[in-house]
């Protein structure tokens, strides 16, 4: 008993931070044919100017890793949409009453909430070919998001969530 205890205690805590993406690309494109980048700029991110900043470094030290270069007139335009919602928790913890005796039996269960509503930050990345004006890439993740993190823990945070969304670019 205790061993599963502290199982579903692991799975509990690993999954809390554990950002979740969703790819989508055009299957005709030539990823290897693009090498440089620039953000659009009229971007409306829906992030406060300095999580923008710190998305904005852990994107270009990533794309960095990746082979691209920032360029004024670039191959690939980026978009960048971001929101945060409150979600409410999944966890429950069951309690019952049972009793029976000789052919008669009963029972009562109810269930109770474990914590409140969670805040859970989507971060939508869109690559559009410069040239050709069209969709070629895109991400969509759901992270955990705490309001009151320290600005080193944002960054932090957004990194990770940067590193996971780019783990599958470009596609193969």
């Amino acid at each position: 008993m205790r061993t599963i205890l502290i199982g579903a205690l692991l799975v509990v805590l690993t999954s809390c931070g554990v950002a979740r993406v969703n790819y989508d690309y055009d299957s005709q494109t030539d990823f290897s044919s693009y090498s440089t980048y620039n953000y659009f700029g009229d971007m409306e991110t829906g992030l406060s100017e300095l999580d923008e900043k710190r998305l904005m470094d852990a994107l270009d030290a990533t794309l960095g890793e990746k082979g691209y270069m920032f360029a004024e007139e670039p191959d690939v335009f980026i978009n960048i949409k971001s929101s945060v919602f409150r979600s409410q928790s999944g966890n429950n913890v069951g309690v019952g009453l049972g009793g029976g005796g000789g052919r008669v039996g009963g029972g009562v269960s109810i269930g109770i909430p474990v914590g409140g509503p969670k805040l859970t930050r989507e971060l939508q990345i869109d690559f559009v070919d410069a040239n050709k004006d069209i969709l070629i890439w895109q991400s969509i993740s759901e992270s955990p998001f705490r309001e009151g993190d320290s600005p080193q823990e944002k960054s932090e945070k957004l990194q990770a969530v940067v590193d996971k969304i780019f783990s599958k670019y470009p596609p193969e």
